[in-house]
């Protein structure tokens, strides 16, 4: 998404598609991050507050992707150790769920999975590969469909069509375009709106929209923002690592990976080797979650 739409445009993108609005410990969670010296105990307190956060927390932080030595049981230890900006940004998430029914929720299971595992294997990558943000690839990984479960509650067939997109992704075809082609909109579009609403960092909100249009971006000179094509090939690699296309998609194959593998790569400067070495060490990792 290279400009802005106009307001007739963002209507129709999002016609019949309720964007949740941020919760009220969001609000108080912004609030305190802005403050000069911002208090981790005031945002553990808050946090505390809610079971399902909390336990969330915990969860992540006593991954394996932390190698912590003891496990954690502390709300004030785990805030210091994932830092405002996850904390922050995983509130975010959670909020898309409680806008969804039980019924949907259901059916969304393997999303809110492939969520957390793509977040936790970006934010290994970056820290890998040396990028100076892991804070920001993991809250890519996090968002970067953050329009599917709002697709899911305004069509009932989209998990259907997710699957035929991915079945028939390619270099010719993208797997927004066969949302695009049901429903005048797709997951990317929903979730960028989404993430502005949330106020989430500009480059990221444009990573949401342009998280299926990466090989077009890579084919493009190399003017193009740099942190951009950073992010996503560190999200396309993640995602391939995590299996999407097959968790989200129900596919055997990564077809969308294998359009753009060789592009991302050579951009990130990794040999075919040099990424399979890393995939089984994250894979490994994940096992154990």
């Amino acid at each position: 998404m290279s400009h802005e739409l106009n307001e007739e445009q963002i209507r129709q993108a999002l016609q019949g598609i309720s964007v949740p609005p941020q919760p009220q410990i969001m609000v108080d969670l912004q609030m305190e991050q802005v403050m000069p010296d911002p208090d981790l105990r005031t945002i553990a307190k808050l946090i505390s507050q809610d079971p399902g956060l909390s336990g969330a927390l915990l969860k992540i932080v006593n991954s394996p992707f932390f190698g912590l030595a003891n496990t954690i049981s502390s709300i004030q230890q785990a805030v210091s150790l994932l830092g405002i900006n996850l904390v922050v940004n995983l509130v975010n998430a959670l909020s898309i769920k409680g806008e969804m029914s039980d019924e949907t929720i259901v059916q969304l299971n393997r999303f809110w999975d492939t969520a957390q595992d793509v977040a936790m294997t970006c934010m290994s990558l970056a820290k890998r590969l040396g990028y100076q943000a892991p804070d920001e690839a993991y809250s890519l990984g996090l968002f970067h469909n953050c329009g599917i479960p709002l697709m899911l509650g305004r069509f009932a067939d989209y998990m259907e069509v997710m699957e035929e997109a991915y079945a028939s992704a390619s270099a010719e075809q993208r797997v927004v375009d066969t949302e695009n082609r049901r429903y005048n909109t797709n997951h990317a579009v929903v979730g960028f709106y989404t993430a502005k609403s949330w106020r989430l960092p500009r480059h990221l909100c444009e990573a949401i929209a342009n998280h299926h249009n990466v090989l077009s971006i890579f084919s493009e000179p190399t003017s193009r923002d740099s942190n951009l094509r950073t992010l996503l090939a560190i999200l396309k690699m993640a995602e391939h690592i995590c299996q999407t296309s097959r968790t989200l998609g129900n596919q055997s194959e990564d077809h969308e990976w294998t359009s753009i593998q060789t592009l991302v790569l050579e951009y990130m400067g990794l040999s075919e080797y040099d990424f399979e070495q890393m995939k089984e060490s994250l894979r490994d990792l994940g096992g154990e979650l």
